[in-house]
């Protein structure tokens, strides 16, 4: 399968990124990775925004889970940097959330204890040149699509 590597010079093209993003996704799971700072809340924001979700878009780093309600699917953005075990997910309600009819967005994936192995895309989110570089990796035939469909055009 292959990887998408794109460079983002600022937090506007983050945001559309994720704007894109929405344009392409459907149910399923993307793992987001990243140091703390490099723009996964942001991209979700930005994904958020392009479903149409209006509302306050914060990290869940506190909260855990955060819900969002939005007319083409359901989104729940997960933050495991807290996670004290793997199996605290089980408390959370990790397998109520059916991705066949969710999208969950997973940051901190590595906190799952190999519960997220398997994905649908993950998203790497680095610092480089006063921007980020994002490597958007496929873990499935869905996550490739996803990809193939952000893929610039020649």
């Amino acid at each position: 399968m292959a990887e998408l590597t794109l460079l983002l010079p600022d937090e506007a093209a983050t945001l559309a990124l994720g704007a894109k993003l929405a344009q392409v996704v459907g149910p399923g799971l993307v793992r987001l990775q990243g140091e703390l700072g490099a723009g996964k809340t942001c991209l979700v924001r930005g994904l958020l925004r392009g479903l149409g979700y209006q509302g306050r878009v914060k990290s869940p780093t506190y909260t855990l889970v955060e819900p969002y309600a939005t007319e083409r699917l359901p989104v729940s953005h997960w933050d495991l940097y807290r996670l004290g075990s793997a199996s605290e997910l089980d408390a959370l309600g990790l397998r109520e959330h059916d991705r066949a009819h969710e999208l969950l967005l997973v940051e901190w994936p590595e906190r799952a204890g190999g519960r997220l192995d398997r994905f649908d895309l993950e998203i790497r989110i680095d610092y480089a040149d006063g921007g980020r570089v994002v490597r958007m990796t496929p873990g499935s035939a869905l996550g490739q699509s996803w990809v193939e469909a952000l893929r610039p055009t020649a």
